[in-house]
């Protein structure tokens, strides 16, 4: 977990939809150490104060049908609507700036990036809805992102889980509470411009 962020989620409870990773259990385990409670099990996600969704973060995996997430999600954000709260969407930064290498991968990923806004738009001011979007991000090996993606980013090298963990710890502080409808990319700086060979 990172020292760099903490913050108070004061017995707030968080639930996952979809699948995890390195990057998701390191998000579990921040968002518990900073007070939060993981609920489990499809009934107890419209009745957690913050949902995560995960989705596939490494190019030549298949996203769930955009679809369906969308309607899971919604439906989530239709029973948290009267008391409130955030569903943060963990998703590749290929959802805002496609790679030619993985087309269906990048659309996919803007589907699900477009009916985050959507649900931003439907259900605010009540329920916060946000993404992460992960570049190239590395522990022992990839976990998110496309090895090619670090010859094209700025910082150049691998995020960290820390790092990763941060960005999902700023969207469920309950301090931040006047962001929605954003990703925010976590991507080295891979997507800040698109002058790549590949």
């Amino acid at each position: 977990m990172s020292a760099a962020m903490e913050i108070d989620l004061a017995g707030a409870t968080i639930a996952l939809d979809g699948e995890t990773n390195a990057i998701v259990d390191a998000v579990l385990a921040a968002l518990r150490a900073n007070g939060g409670r993981i609920v489990e099990g499809a009934p107890t996600r419209a009745a957690a104060d913050i949902l995560l969704i995960s989705c596939p973060l490494r190019p030549g995996t298949k996203a769930e049908d955009p679809r369906s997430l969308y309607a899971d999600a919604r439906k989530a954000a239709a029973a948290m609507t009267e008391r409130g709260g955030r569903i943060v969407f963990l998703i590749s930064a290929i959802a805002g700036m496609p790679m030619r290498r993985h087309p269906r991968f990048s659309m996919e990923n803007a589907s699900i990036l477009a009916g985050m806004r959507a649900l931003a738009m439907e259900f605010g001011p009540k329920i916060l809805v946000n993404a992460v979007g992960f570049g190239a991000v590395e522990d022992d090996a990839f976990i998110s992102g496309d090895k090619a993606m670090l010859s094209h980013t700025p910082v150049g090298r691998a995020g960290s889980i820390e790092e990763a963990v941060a960005a999902v710890l700023f969207f469920c502080d309950p301090l931040n509470s006047y962001t929605t409808g954003q990703m925010l990319g976590v991507d080295g700086g891979w997507a800040a411009g698109y002058g790549r060979n590949f």
